[in-house]
């Protein structure tokens, strides 16, 4: 009995069943279609750590200017993040789980594959190593037109419906190569709608207003499909209609909390950075125009802090010095005094 069998109160069919006894081998064929996905991630992740390392290490100080930062230590970090990221959505018991056995977890799978690993990506990135990567021809060129807000959320959008036609589900869970296609285009167009926000180019890049109203179209958008799958009745997606139940949840429990984790999942986070553009932008904006308001242009005197006069450098102000100062002042030619 498996771990997961154990947690779950059941005997787990699928990729489980690959497991040999103790001390036998399994047969190569099944042996890579039970690790070929870890073998795989572990390539990736140590090939885009070697590269991240390489263009930070030799490119990237021909790059910069002398004097400037090739990176920092809020790149390292995003990158570090995306890696963890990435490993985490792709892997046992993520990924095995989502393709298998439910469908919220390969919603939650998808969430981090398109609204949070993309993001840490492009913090990730220099901006002299985007530039590098695209040059300044018709890649550029290219990849500027595609992140243009509308088309970047046009192309997104198509990508996460297309990915979650039930058809297309059933087809990619018997298909290794449409799988990974799959997941390769959602984490493409999710960079692409990503970097009007936070991408390296400050050119590609809109307003903080228009950010925020970016995101919260963004954030309308997955309503529709999330409420198909929640108020569904039967099993939408046949592959995840197994006997077996993790954690006993059912086809449609599980669907409806795959329907809430795309809404409300989504949309929590997407508000979160609304909020934190809109106040950074109104904050700063505000503190710029009003940074002089509230300033003296002389000291408090002590007396105006303790109310001690022996302390005031300054005589006290009367009622019979305003009215001296009010009678001193020159008489209007309407004889109204000005």
């Amino acid at each position: 009995m498996s771990l997961l069998a154990s947690a779950t109160g059941h005997l787990a069919p699928a990729f489980l069943a690959t497991e040999a006894p103790v001390g036998e081998r399994l047969p190569a064929g099944e042996y890579l279609a039970a690790t070929g996905t870890l073998d795989l991630l572990w390539l990736l992740v140590a090939f885009l750590t070697g590269a991240y390392i390489y263009m930070v290490r030799v490119i990237g100080p021909k790059a910069v200017a002398p004097g400037q930062p090739v990176v920092t230590r809020f790149n390292i970090g995003c990158f570090i993040g995306a890696m963890v990221m990435l490993w985490v959505a792709s892997d046992w018991p993520m990924h095995d789980i989502g393709e298998e056995y439910l469908y919220s977890a390969h919603m939650l799978q998808h969430m981090m594959l398109s609204y949070f690993l993309p993001p840490l990506v492009l913090m990730a990135t220099p901006q002299w190593l985007l530039r590098v990567l695209i040059g300044d021809g018709k890649l550029y060129r290219g990849v500027a037109f595609m992140c243009k807000p509308v088309i970047a959320a046009v192309v997104f959008n198509a990508v996460v419906i297309v990915t979650h036609i039930p058809g297309m589900v059933t087809a990619s869970v018997g298909n290794g190569p449409l799988h990974y296609t799959l997941h390769v285009s959602v984490v493409l167009a999710s960079l692409l709608m990503w970097m009007p926000v936070v991408g390296p180019l400050p050119e590609l890049q809109i307003t903080a207003i228009g950010k925020c109203i970016y995101l919260f179209m963004q954030s309308l958008v997955p309503t529709i499909p999330a409420a198909w799958l929640t108020f569904a009745e039967g099993a939408v997606y046949k592959t995840y209609d197994q006997p077996v139940r993790v954690w006993a949840l059912s086809v449609q429990h599980d669907q409806q909390l795959a329907g809430a984790i795309m809404k409300s999942g989504g949309s929590v986070f997407l508000w979160s950075i609304i909020v934190f553009l809109f106040f950074r932008r109104f904050a700063a904006g505000y503190g710029s125009e009003n940074a002089d308001s509230y300033r003296r242009d002389h000291p408090m005197v002590s007396a105006e802090l303790t109310g001690d006069v022996h302390a005031d450098n300054d005589a006290p102000l009367t009622t019979a010095d305003v009215e001296r100062a009010f009678a001193n002042m020159p008489a209007a030619p309407d004889g109204r005094v000005s």
